[in-house]
């Protein structure tokens, strides 16, 4: 009988030389570990490399210069040229004159035309007491106005109201009197800062002309209307224009009643 050496031996594990060799070989293979960084030390984390695409950059197009518009205005005429209104800042002021000339009627018409005399003629003037520097020297060159005219002044009343506003109704009482030929209104309105200005100064032109259209008798605007009191003072001559033109309105009135009474029935 055999011994059993010859037959083979049951390997139960693997053989210890063989694992070890697998180690050896395990090892051999693995790459040197690193040696470990200090506690406190950050590790180093490797970013891992990545390739930048390669961009191309677009044609920018350099955008061309805007034209510049050409300024709509005119440049400014030199001193000695004068601009048109049209370019001035502010409006004009008109002169101190009117238009030049003077009424031309045809030839083979009657006229009936008054003249500023003062003769026979009784005159009633109303003055403002208001803005008394001002109506004083209106009434100065007034009262100048018919003496030259030759009004004497026995035959010349005079009323002073308190304003502007007062004189229609003044100018009303005198002419319901049928005493005198003719009425003279005199006052200034300076303009504020308030529409009072547009007020007094309509109220007292409307009442003065009704006061005119209601009695028959001329009553004559010598109120002046002014932005300031300079311009007030540059026409202080209407007070003797306002007798002009009363006397003038007496006469023509007086000759149309003539006229009326010699006319046949």
């Amino acid at each position: 009988m055999s011994d059993g050496l010859d037959q083979p031996r049951l390997r139960l594990g693997s053989d210890p030389d063989e694992e070890r060799r697998e180690d050896v070989t395990e090892l051999a293979d693995e790459p040197e570990a690193s040696p470990e960084p200090a506690a406190d030390a950050e590790p180093e984390v490797a970013e891992p490399e990545v390739a930048e695409p390669e961009v191309e950059e677009p044609e920018v197009e350099e955008p061309e210069a805007e034209s510049v518009p050409e300024p709509s205005w005119e440049p400014e005429p030199k001193k000695d040229e004068e601009a048109p209104a049209e370019e001035d800042e502010l409006p004009r002021l008109r002169g101190p004159e009117h238009a030049a000339g003077e009424l031309q009627i045809p030839d083979g018409y009657g006229v009936i035309e008054g003249s500023p005399s003062g003769s026979r003629r009784a005159v009633g003037i109303v003055v403002a007491r208001f803005n008394g520097q001002l109506t004083s020297e209106l009434l100065t060159r007034a009262l100048d106005e018919l003496e030259r005219a030759g009004v004497g002044r026995e035959a010349v009343t005079v009323i002073p109201v308190p304003g502007a506003f007062e004189l229609p109704l003044a100018a009303m009482a005198l002419a319901k009197t049928r005493r005198y030929s003719c009425i003279v209104a005199l006052g200034a309105v300076v303009r504020g800062e308030t529409p009072h200005f547009e007020y007094v100064a309509g109220e007292a032109a409307s009442g003065l002309q009704l006061a005119g259209l209601e009695t028959g008798v001329p009553v004559s605007f010598g109120v002046l209307t002014t932005d300031t009191e300079e311009q007030a003072r540059e026409r202080l001559d209407k007070g003797a224009e306002a007798v002009r033109t009363a006397l003038e309105m007496a006469d023509v009135f007086s000759q149309l009643r003539a006229a009326a009474g010699a006319a046949p029935a």
